[in-house]
């Protein structure tokens, strides 16, 4: 085809990643295939831990983190950054949690404007009869079929964990001065 001046026209450009239907998309693939299997995993892991212990996955993880801390106390902005939950989220998921007896509300000492949560005895036990159930499904579900390819998913997974900013960096201690 030529237009009245006898040039072609020009060739319209190749649709970017953006505009072109995510379903039509082949490079995509690996994207839905990471999405349907952290839903999948994650689903199969918190009905385990509900079943065999009472405990959410976010509970667990809340657990975990907590326990994780020299003295096993976060200020609760620091714990929602590290368990990936608004700061209205984690003090529902600590509400819960104290009620349960497994983590204690406290103050700051050197910041009254700061809340900390911190593990109680009973709840670094309840931590520890859990672990054995998320650990042992993370093994089954995680591990185990991902196998040789473990190396490979860390690397690519890290480095999208650096493109978007990085792991949660926040302070544990309340001196830090983070709200």
């Amino acid at each position: 085809m030529t237009t009245e001046l006898g040039a072609r026209p020009p060739e319209p450009a190749p649709a970017s990643r953006a505009t072109r239907s995510a379903a039509d998309d082949p490079a995509l693939a690996s994207w839905r295939a990471f999405i349907h299997a952290h839903a999948k995993l994650t689903r199969r892991l918190d009905e385990e831990l509900q079943a065999a212990h009472g405990l959410s996955l976010a509970e667990y993880d809340a657990l975990l983190q907590l326990a994780r801390t020299p003295e096993r106390r976060l200020r609760m902005s620091t714990l929602a950054e590290r368990v990936l939950l608004s700061r209205s989220g984690i003090t529902r998921l600590v509400d819960r949690l104290v009620a349960d007896g497994t983590v204690m509300r406290t103050a700051c000492p050197t910041d009254a404007r700061g809340a900390e949560a911190a593990l109680t005895t009973e709840g670094l036990d309840r931590l520890r009869a859990a672990s054995r159930t998320h650990l042992a499904g993370v093994e089954r579900y995680f591990l185990d079929v991902v196998g040789a390819d473990r190396d490979a998913i860390e690397r690519g997974l890290s480095r999208v964990v650096d493109a978007v900013g990085g792991p949660a960096t926040g302070d544990s201690h309340c001196d830090a001065g983070t709200a």
